[in-house]
C-alpha cells in the first residue's frame, strides 16, 4: 500500500465536482482511499488524520488542490486516474451549462424570470449578484466568503429597486411555494417567516409542517443581515413585503441575538404590528416592551409552538408542554446513564446546521455545569483552541467557512462529519454523540442512510455511546422523513422531536439530572 500525491498550482473545483469524483476514484479495484482537497490548513488537517499527508501535499496553498491516493498500484498510474477522472467530472459540468454562460445572457433566454441563485465562489459571487440585480432580478445569494462592504452595497442597491437580495451565505428560502438552496416541501399557507439562519428556518417550518401548518413566504436574509453594520437592511424590506402580502396572516422572526440597536429598532417597527408576530431570537433576554401582537420566545422551538397555539386561538402553555414531552422521553432512556464507565463525561454534538449548534448551546447554557466548547460559541471566551480536536463538551458546527472552503457542505456530503463520529467515538470521555440530520431539497440524496452505516460500525467498538439525533424534514421531502427516521433507529439512534429536545435529553443523562430537577 502506497501514498501518492499530486498538488494542482492555483486550480479551483467546485466542491460537489471533487466529491463525486473522489466516490467514482474510490469505486476503482487497488483504490484503498482518496481525497481530493483544496490546500486549506484545516483540509490538511483532515487530510492528515486519514493518514493521506505527505511532503508533497504540505506544500499546498490555500489555492492549490491535493489530489491524495492511498493504493496499491504504480504512482504515475493512479494519478493520472485520478486528474482524469476529476477532469470528466469538471468536463460534464461545463457541457451541461454551456448553453448560458453568464446572467445576462440567462434573462435574455428567459425573460419571464423573476429569481436568480448564485452559488459560485465568494470572490467572484458579489460581481454576479450585481448584474442580477441590475436586470431586475431577485437574488438569493447562496456563496458565502463574500465581504461586508460588498454585501452592504448589495442590498443598499436592491433595497433601491425594491428587489429581495437573500444572503450572502443565504442557505434556504420558500418563494412562492418554490424551495430555494436547503429547502423542505412543506405546505402552503398563510405563515411568513424571515429568517437570518438558514437550518433555523428549515427546522420551524418543518415543526409547523408536521402540526399541518403551511408558509406563505419564507425569506433567509444572511446571518449578518442584522449586524450593526448591515442594519437589517434586507429584514426590515422582507417584513414590510409582509405586512403588505394578502396571504400572510402570522409573522415569525427569528435570528441569532443581533446587535442591541438593531434589536430597538427592530421592536419599535412591529410592536403596533396588525399582524401577530412571532420573535425568536436565540438565547436572547426577553424585551422589556412587547405589543398586544408581539410574541417573544428564546428557540426554534419555542417559536414552532407558539406559532402554533396563535394560528390554532389555544391557550397552550408551550412551557408545560415541553416539559411534559421532555419527562416522557427521560423516564425512557434515563437507565442509559448506568452503562456509562466513570470517564465518559461530555457531549460531543456534530452539526450540519449553524443554527441548531446554537440553540443547542443555548438550552445547554442552562442545563449542563461545565461549558460548552465550539468553534461558532456563545461567548468568545468558550472558542476551541482548535477545531481539529474537541475539549470538554464540544458543540462542533461543520458549516463554518473553516471547514467548507474547498469541499460541499457537510448537509450535502457527510464524509468529514463521519470521520469526526469515529474520532469522538475513540475518545473515552465521549459519553453522547449528538447529530442533526437536515433532509430536504440540496441536500445528501440518502443522509440518514449513510450515517446509519457509519453508526452500526462505530457501535461495535464502542458499544457504550449513546447517540441522540433530531431529522429536520418532512414525508413530502426526496429522502422522506419515515425512511430517513426508520434508518437512524435501526443505527440504534434516540430520535427527538426536535433539536432542542435532542439538546436537551442529552444534558440529562450526563449531568444526571431528571426533567424535574429542571422544573
Amino acid at each position: 500500500m502506497h501514498l501518492h500525491t499530486r498538488v494542482l498550482r492555483n486550480q479551483y473545483h467546485d466542491s460537489v465536482v471533487l466529491m463525486l469524483a473522489a466516490r467514482e476514484l474510490k469505486e476503482n479495484e487497488g483504490i484503498i482511499d482518496a481525497a481530493y482537497m483544496m490546500g486549506t490548513d484545516i483540509n490538511k488537517d483532515l487530510l492528515q488524520q486519514g493518514s493521506l499527508l505527505d511532503a508533497e501535499g504540505k506544500t499546498a496553498g490555500a489555492n492549490d488542490l491535493i489530489i491524495a491516493v492511498k493504493s496499491e498500484g504504480e504512482q504515475a498510474e493512479v494519478l493520472n486516474l485520478a486528474e482524469s477522472l476529476l477532469s470528466a467530472k469538471t468536463n460534464t459540468e461545463q457541457q451541461d451549462a454551456h448553453q448560458i454562460s453568464s446572467i445576462r445572457s440567462a434573462v435574455h433566454e428567459h425573460p419571464e424570470a423573476n429569481m436568480a441563485v448564485i452559488s459560485i465562489a465568494g470572490a467572484y459571487a458579489a460581481r454576479e449578484a450585481r448584474e442580477a440585480l441590475q436586470s431586475g432580478l431577485h437574488v438569493l445569494l447562496f456563496s458565502d466568503n463574500v465581504s461586508l462592504k460588498d454585501e452592504i452595497a448589495l442590498k443598499r442597491f436592491a433595497v433601491r429597486r425594491n428587489l429581495l437580495l437573500m444572503g450572502p451565505g443565504a442557505g434556504t428560502a420558500i418563494i412562492n411555494g418554490v424551495g430555494l438552496g436547503f429547502a423542505n416541501q412543506v405546505p402552503r399557507g398563510d405563515i411568513g417567516i424571515i429568517s437570518a439562519a438558514g437550518t433555523g428556518l428549515q427546522e420551524v417550518s418543518t415543526l409547523l409542517a408536521k402540526a399541518g401548518l403551511g408558509i406563505s413566504q419564507a425569506v433567509g436574509t444572511g446571518g449578518r443581515d442584522l449586524s450593526k453594520a448591515v442594519g437589517g437592511l434586507m429584514f426590515f424590506a422582507a417584513l414590510d413585503a409582509l405586512q403588505s402580502d394578502p396571504d400572510t396572516n402570522l409573522i415569525i422572526l427569528i435570528s441569532k441575538p443581533p446587535d442591541e440597536d438593531i434589536v430597538q429598532q427592530l421592536i419599535a417597527r412591529i410592536q403596533n404590528s396588525q399582524k401577530p408576530i412571532v420573535l425568536c431570537l436565540l438565547g436572547a433576554e426577553t424585551p422589556a416592551e412587547l405589543g398586544d401582537n408581539l410574541h417573544f420566545t428564546r428557540t426554534l422551538e419555542e417559536c414552532s409552538l407558539m406559532a402554533q397555539a396563535i394560528h390554532t386561538s389555544s391557550n397552550l402553555d408551550v412551557t408545560a408542554l415541553i416539559k411534559s414531552k421532555d419527562k416522557k422521553l427521560d423516564e425512557k432512556y434515563k437507565l442509559l446513564k448506568r452503562d456509562f464507565t466513570p470517564e465518559q463525561r461530555y457531549i460531543r454534538a456534530l452539526f450540519s446546521g449553524g443554527t441548531l449548534c446554537y440553540e443547542a448551546q443555548v438550552i445547554w447554557e442552562d442545563l449542563l455545569s461545565e461549558r460548552v466548547y465550539s468553534n461558532a460559541p456563545l461567548k468568545e471566551d468558550y472558542r476551541l483552541t482548535d477545531s481539529a480536536i474537541s475539549q470538554g463538551h464540544t458543540a462542533l458546527d461543520l458549516g463554518e467557512e473553516e471547514f467548507t472552503i474547498g469541499r460541499p457542505h457537510p448537509m450535502i456530503d457527510n464524509e468529514l462529519r463521519i470521520q469526526r463520529m469515529i474520532q469522538e467515538a475513540s475518545d473515552p470521555e465521549t459519553a453522547v454523540i449528538l447529530l442533526d440530520v437536515v433532509l430536504g431539497y440540496g441536500a445528501h440524496p440518502d443522509p440518514a442512510g449513510e450515517l446509519n452505516q457509519a453508526i452500526i460500525s462505530i457501535r461495535t467498538d464502542h458499544p457504550n455511546i449513546v447517540w441522540i439525533a433530531s431529522v429536520v424534514g418532512t414525508e413530502g421531502d426526496p429522502q422522506s422523513l419515515s425512511q430517513s427516521s426508520a434508518a437512524l433507529q435501526k443505527a440504534g439512534v434516540i430520535l427527538c422531536h426536535s433539536n432542542a429536545q435532542a439538546a436537551r435529553l442529552s444534558a440529562y443523562l450526563v449531568e444526571n439530572r431528571s426533567v424535574k430537577e429542571t422544573l
